[in-house]
């Protein structure tokens, strides 16, 4: 290691890590694809997922024996201006539902075998459980209605919780990791830093706000307003998503943040879940562009920045299904698409193996 090396930090030492997938990879897999026994593009999505996987994992037919997701808990400042039909308690109530095994990620991560590996980043209360790991850097966030979220050395801390974190998933042998949250206010936030990354005017910011838990008309109105009241009062840099972080994001955003970064850096895909999910993902892109070529959109949120975030990422999510749920809660479905598209391209039979000759530029289907 260099001196230099020696002082920059974790942070920008990631950063430096990040390298693209060889589109030479993703070109032999498409040929071995258009081999196979069926019409070419036939499998549609899994065809994609097939070929950056074994882009990604230097192999056709890379399969992913141990994957987990990353949630992500902390709570928010900004409840106190009533942007959440929930309380603030069901942050750390639902955060031991998860570790419990009882909330909807938890019972889709067992479906499909897939660990959950849980961080009390920011829980406003202090909560035990034998698995949570804890790197709580405060007790919540500021309100950042009326002040900025958080310091920027925290920020960095934050995100550099993220790197170490899934730096030592990937050392204990996980090969693909999606990113989840737990935390009430959460969409507040998410919806204030992406404004800010599409720098949208503040007549605009309603694209990016979706009802959350549940609001009313009048408190959907109350929420954009509180966002574009946060925006104006810390001014965030737009061209530093650290500073964006900080004065309008939460401990949760940051720490997937660089988790998608820490993933990127050891070359392992990252599964994108929903809203929160797809604007830390849209943070790191920030960051580094070169990030999207380990991104993996799961699920179509129906929260309504959703469809922002993942067309500035220029991705296409497999999934359908109205989900909104976040905890990572897409991530173990699309790890079942990633067994499928694994078994496709490394079982499949070829065409001229099986003894069929066909012509496709005339359209032939079968």
């Amino acid at each position: 290691m260099t001196n230099e090396m020696q002082y920059q930090s974790l942070f920008e030492q990631t950063k430096l890590k990040i390298t693209a997938v060889d589109t030479r990879h993703i070109n032999q897999a498409n040929q071995r694809l258009d081999s196979l026994v069926k019409p070419p593009r036939s499998l549609g999505h899994l065809e994609d997922l097939a070929a950056r996987l074994s882009a990604i994992g230097g192999k056709i037919g890379h399969r992913i024996e141990k994957r987990c997701v990353l949630v992500c808990a902390s709570d928010n400042g900004v409840v106190a201006e009533g942007v959440s039909s929930a309380p603030q308690v069901v942050t750390a109530l639902q955060t031991l539902n998860i570790l419990n095994g009882v909330a909807g990620v938890s019972v889709l991560a067992r479906q499909f075998k897939t660990d959950l590996i849980v961080v009390d980043l920011g829980i406003v209360s202090d909560i035990e459980h034998p698995d949570l790991i804890m790197r709580k850097i405060a007790y919540s966030t500021g309100n950042i209605a009326k002040e900025r979220a958080m310091t920027a050395e925290q920020a960095a801390r934050a995100i550099e919780t993220g790197i170490e974190l899934v730096n030592a998933l990937i050392d204990q042998g996980y090969q693909a990791i999606g990113i989840g949250e737990m935390g009430i206010g959460n969409t507040t936030t998410s919806s204030a830093v992406l404004a800010v990354l599409l720098d949208l005017p503040l007549s605009e910011i309603g694209q990016t706000v979706g009802r959350g838990a549940g609001l009313t008309d009048q408190d959907f109105e109350h929420k954009i307003a509180v966002i574009r009241q946060a925006i104006q009062v810390n001014q965030p840099n737009r061209h530093d998503v650290v500073d964006i972080l900080a004065k309008v994001g939460g401990f949760d955003l940051a720490a997937m943040t660089g988790a998608y970064l820490g993933a990127a850096a050891r070359r392992i895909p990252v599964a994108i879940d929903g809203f929160i999910s797809v604007v830390a993902a849209l943070c790191a892109v920030h960051i580094e562009p070169l990030v999207r070529d380990y991104l993996f959109a799961s699920h179509e949120s129906f929260e309504r920045g959703y469809a922002l975030a993942i067309s500035a990422l220029d991705l296409t999510a497999p999934l359908k299904l109205d989900m909104r749920l976040g905890e990572g809660s897409g991530c173990p479905l699309l790890f079942a698409l990633m067994d499928a598209a694994s078994t496709v391209i490394a079982d499949m039979a070829t065409l001229s193996g099986t003894g069929i000759e066909l012509d496709y530029s005339n359209d032939v289907n079968f």
